[in-house]
């Protein structure tokens, strides 16, 4: 995005510079006392302190664990057991809460597909792996929703949120339709976008880097595990961390840490780095 905004009287100066005396009036002189007002400074309240989303994380955890911690020790008769049970239940809510927010700020996302791959993909990082979202292809509008560097490769996915009522097929191995409609030019795009990132990762790390093309499908069923359409692997949605590992190793993790920098200068975050 163009952070140079240009003001509407045509003026390219920083707006700090620009006085807003009226015209002829004689400029302060040099060395007078400059006379300021000072703001009374504000407190936090209570309840401005309990609105801060940690604050109110907390506070919900506690709200949860209490009541459980409270209820287990009266049923078991042991106030120790009930303490036990009140941690374990707010662990679980910080592991659940964590697996379950994604890292691509709300008015970023562009579909509830994006967000599940994501959550598929987060998983791998244990793993070796390292992804980046919604990457612009730069001199385009085209977009990868996810780039995924890792031990077994490169890899573009696009997650596809399809009409449930329509079924999924494809003929003569080349031809992809969801119900009456060809896909041909989704898969096209598909394709292009990919051999687009993987020149310009090849030629910032000066080795050839083939980035594999898929497309991701959620809601109607797909009626095969993995079928490569037009040079496109195309797939069920809840396949996408399958289709990744299912490949030998081939690169080490030194390599995997630089084509991760690499991809993150040469493909653009699509709305800007957090």
């Amino acid at each position: 995005m163009d952070s140079d905004h240009q003001r509407e009287d045509g003026h390219t100066s920083s707006p700090i510079w620009v006085s807003d005396r009226p015209e002829g009036e004689p400029a302060p002189a040099k060395h007078s006392a400059p006379t300021s007002t000072y703001a009374p400074i504000e407190r936090a309240s209570l309840g401005s302190l309990l609105q801060q989303p940690r604050v109110r994380r907390l506070r919900n955890r506690a709200l949860l664990a209490v009541p459980v911690g409270v209820v287990v020790g009266f049923l078991v008769g042991d106030w120790r057991v009930g303490v036990t049970a009140g941690v374990l239940a707010a662990i679980l809510d910080t592991v659940y809460r964590a697996r379950s927010k994604s890292t691509v700020p709300a008015w970023r996302r562009s579909s509830i597909a994006e967000r599940r791959t994501e959550a598929q993909l987060r998983k791998l990082e244990r793993n070796g792996y390292r992804t980046l979202h919604a990457r612009a292809i730069p001199d385009s509008e085209a977009q990868i929703d996810h780039l995924v560097v890792g031990p077994t490769g490169v890899y573009a996915v696009d997650s596809e949120k399809w009409d449930k009522r329509l079924p999924v097929r494809v003929q003569m191995g080349k031809k992809l339709f969801h119900g009456p409609f060809d896909m041909k030019p989704r898969l096209t795009e598909a394709k292009w976008e990919a051999s687009r990132a993987s020149e310009l990762i090849s030629e910032a790390y000066g080795k050839e880097i083939s980035v594999v093309p898929s497309l991701a499908i959620y809601g109607p069923p797909v009626p095969w595990k993995i079928m490569t359409i037009r040079g496109v692997d195309v797939y069920e949605g809840g396949r996408a961390r399958k289709w990744i590992t299912k490949r030998e190793r081939a690169l080490t993790k030194a390599e995997i840490d630089r084509l991760h920098e690499i991809a993150a200068q040469v493909l653009p975050a699509r709305y800007g780095e957090d």
